[in-house]
Protein backbone atom coordinates (compact mmCIF):
# COMPACT_ATOMS: atom_id res chain seq x y z
CA UNK A 1 0.00 0.00 0.00
CA UNK A 2 1.46 3.39 -0.95
CA UNK A 3 2.33 5.88 1.74
CA UNK A 4 0.15 8.84 2.56
CA UNK A 5 2.65 11.19 0.95
CA UNK A 6 2.55 9.19 -2.30
CA UNK A 7 -1.23 9.33 -2.26
CA UNK A 8 -1.19 13.09 -1.73
CA UNK A 9 1.16 13.60 -4.66
CA UNK A 10 -1.03 11.37 -6.84
CA UNK A 11 -4.12 13.38 -5.88
CA UNK A 12 -2.26 16.58 -6.66
CA UNK A 13 -1.35 15.28 -10.12
CA UNK A 14 -4.97 14.33 -10.77
CA UNK A 15 -6.12 17.83 -9.89
CA UNK A 16 -3.53 19.30 -12.23
CA UNK A 17 -4.82 17.06 -15.03
CA UNK A 18 -8.38 18.27 -14.42
CA UNK A 19 -7.16 21.86 -14.57
CA UNK A 20 -5.58 21.19 -17.95
CA UNK A 21 -8.84 19.69 -19.20
CA UNK A 22 -10.73 22.79 -18.02
CA UNK A 23 -8.70 24.92 -20.43
CA UNK A 24 -10.69 23.38 -23.31
CA UNK A 25 -14.08 24.35 -21.81
CA UNK A 26 -15.55 27.84 -22.39
CA UNK A 27 -14.43 30.25 -19.64
CA UNK A 28 -17.93 31.06 -18.39
CA UNK A 29 -18.57 27.37 -17.64
CA UNK A 30 -15.20 26.62 -16.07
CA UNK A 31 -14.85 29.54 -13.63
CA UNK A 32 -16.39 27.90 -10.53
CA UNK A 33 -14.63 24.59 -11.22
CA UNK A 34 -11.33 26.44 -11.42
CA UNK A 35 -11.97 28.09 -8.03
CA UNK A 36 -12.74 24.73 -6.40
CA UNK A 37 -9.65 23.12 -7.91
CA UNK A 38 -7.45 25.98 -6.71
CA UNK A 39 -8.78 25.55 -3.18
CA UNK A 40 -8.23 21.79 -3.32
CA UNK A 41 -4.69 22.23 -4.57
CA UNK A 42 -3.94 24.68 -1.75
CA UNK A 43 -5.22 22.19 0.83
CA UNK A 44 -3.13 19.39 -0.62
CA UNK A 45 -0.05 21.61 -0.63
CA UNK A 46 -0.58 22.36 3.08
CA UNK A 47 -1.07 18.66 3.87
CA UNK A 48 2.16 17.75 2.07
CA UNK A 49 4.05 20.47 3.98
CA UNK A 50 2.64 19.29 7.33
CA UNK A 51 3.66 15.72 6.62
CA UNK A 52 7.29 16.77 6.20
CA UNK A 53 7.43 17.73 9.90
CA UNK A 54 7.64 14.62 12.10
CA UNK A 55 4.88 14.22 14.66
CA UNK A 56 7.42 13.69 17.44
CA UNK A 57 8.94 17.11 16.74
CA UNK A 58 5.52 18.72 17.04
CA UNK A 59 4.80 16.98 20.33
CA UNK A 60 8.31 17.54 21.65
CA UNK A 61 7.89 21.28 21.41
CA UNK A 62 5.26 21.08 24.16
CA UNK A 63 7.50 19.21 26.61
CA UNK A 64 9.17 22.18 28.25
CA UNK A 65 5.89 23.94 28.99
CA UNK A 66 4.71 21.37 31.54
CA UNK A 67 8.13 21.35 33.21
CA UNK A 68 8.03 25.13 33.50
CA UNK A 69 4.57 25.00 35.13
CA UNK A 70 5.79 22.69 37.88
CA UNK A 71 8.89 24.71 38.63
CA UNK A 72 12.29 23.69 39.88
CA UNK A 73 11.14 23.14 43.48
CA UNK A 74 8.92 20.25 42.40
CA UNK A 75 11.88 18.45 40.85
CA UNK A 76 14.07 19.13 43.89
CA UNK A 77 11.45 17.43 46.05
CA UNK A 78 11.33 14.45 43.71
CA UNK A 79 15.09 14.11 43.82
CA UNK A 80 15.07 14.27 47.61
CA UNK A 81 12.47 11.51 47.79
CA UNK A 82 14.59 9.33 45.53
CA UNK A 83 17.62 9.79 47.76
CA UNK A 84 15.89 9.01 51.04
CA UNK A 85 13.30 6.40 50.05
CA UNK A 86 14.59 5.29 46.68
CA UNK A 87 11.43 6.61 45.06
CA UNK A 88 9.18 4.12 46.83
CA UNK A 89 6.28 4.42 49.15
CA UNK A 90 6.97 5.62 52.70
CA UNK A 91 7.07 2.93 55.40
CA UNK A 92 4.20 2.50 57.80
CA UNK A 93 4.74 4.01 61.17
CA UNK A 94 3.55 1.69 63.88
Amino acid sequence: MPSQRTQLYALRRLIMQVELNLLHIPPNQAARSQEILDAAQGLIKDMIEQEKVPVAATLGAKGGAQTAKRGSEYFRQLAAKRKTRAGGRPRKES
